[in-house]
């Protein structure tokens, strides 16, 4: 039997239900260890649940067993008020009981929070954008089934931002092809399901890039697993267009006088300012100006100037913005890119210009 832990309560926490659902599962694991599970977890879940009679489960010493671990599920489901027990009983833990919550249901109440870092340790489950490629990549590594590089490519590139689907992912295909078979992009495919989100960098990544079909895929998966309005799209591309107006001086021509004009803080990473410096090298001056116009005339069309559905106003200002970005001899004719963007059958005021 592990030695009791010294924390007395341990938030399991995040945004990502199933996540969040795991961690909760290998932690509850880990402390009952070995122990008789139905006399060491009281676990608590639903509507009905009354967190006095939960509080006093935590203050009765443990029958039979080293240690008592008791479970509150969708503890964001509570307001302070409702807490009052278990912010009671924090004040003094018993040593023999563990208090897991798990997040979900809502906001967890900062009270509850505070007093969790107070007397315990809150677990993240969040999964940082920035090294989602990592994480998904470590956990193919532990897998019960084995990928390809070219599977692997493809379920990183796939699930984007929603890497918590990973974890089903990886269940289904050990359950359809069984424990360590070596498995091709071929086989995981009808397995992927719907195409995740993105991050909105990898988005303007690809407008950087002059790359409007990848731009637009992005773009869709923003809308639709993203669950974005076209408004808040809208303003990623509205926010990608000031950063270089704001920078398109004579005066910044370093990485740091970019970053110094972003807002970048010291000692955070000045990668950004490179790309938009880089980005408003090749389009000039005329060129941001150019996406400034093409900017204003898209908000206009998406207040209602527009007879067009706001997906494809989008579609047509991502297009011409691609076409800013691609390079010399690789930029698509005006009209091929406006009838790929919006079918070439709708009308607007703005929608022939490039």
């Amino acid at each position: 039997m592990p030695e009791i832990p010294a924390h007395p309560v341990i938030l399991v926490d995040g945004d990502d239900p199933t996540l969040v659902a795991e961690a909760a599962r290998h932690l509850i694991d880990d402390l009952v260890h070995d122990m008789d599970r139905a006399l060491a977890v009281e676990d608590y879940s639903g509507d009905e649940v009354d967190l006095a009679v939960v509080a006093d489960g935590c203050a009765t010493p443990p029958f039979l067993v080293d240690r008592r671990v008791v479970v509150v599920r969708e503890i964001g489901r509570y307001g302070s008020e409702d807490l009052g027990p278990l912010l009671k009983y924090l004040e003094e833990p018993l040593p023999t009981t563990v208090l897991v919550l798990v997040a979900g249901g809502g906001q967890i109440s900062s009270k509850l929070t505070a007093a969790v870092k107070s007397h315990g340790h809150v677990l993240p489950t969040k999964v940082d954008t920035r090294h989602a490629g990592d994480w998904v990549r470590n956990r193919l590594r532990q897998a019960p089934v084995h990928l390809d590089a070219d599977a692997e490519a493809q379920v990183r590139d796939h699930l984007g931002e929603d890497v918590g689907r990973l974890v089903s992912l990886i269940e289904l295909l050990a359950a359809a092809y069984g424990e360590g078979a070596q498995l091709g992009a071929a086989e995981i495919e009808p397995y992927l399901g719907e195409a995740g989100s993105v991050t909105p960098w990898s988005f303007t990544d690809a407008i950087d890039s002059g790359n409007t079909e990848t731009a637009l895929v992005m773009m869709r998966r923003l809308l639709g697993a993203g669950d974005r309005h076209p408004l808040e799209v809208f303003a990623i591309l509205r926010g990608y267009v000031q950063t270089r107006l704001r920078i398109d001086s004579p005066s910044i021509r370093t990485e740091q006088q970019a970053a110094e004009a972003m807002g970048i803080g010291a000692g955070r990473s000045t990668y950004p300012a490179k790309k938009a410096l880089a980005a408003v090298q090749r389009w000039g001056s005329a060129g941001i100006a150019t996406a400034v116009t093409l900017v204003a005339d898209a908000e206009v069309d998406l207040k209602g100037a527009s007879a067009w559905p706001p997906e494809a106003v989008l579609e047509v200002l991502v297009a011409r913005l691609c076409r800013l970005s691609a390079r010399p001899g690789n930029r698509p004719a005006a009209r091929s890119v406006t009838a790929s963007a919006a079918g070439g059958s709708r009308g607007s005021s703005r929608g022939s210009g490039g």
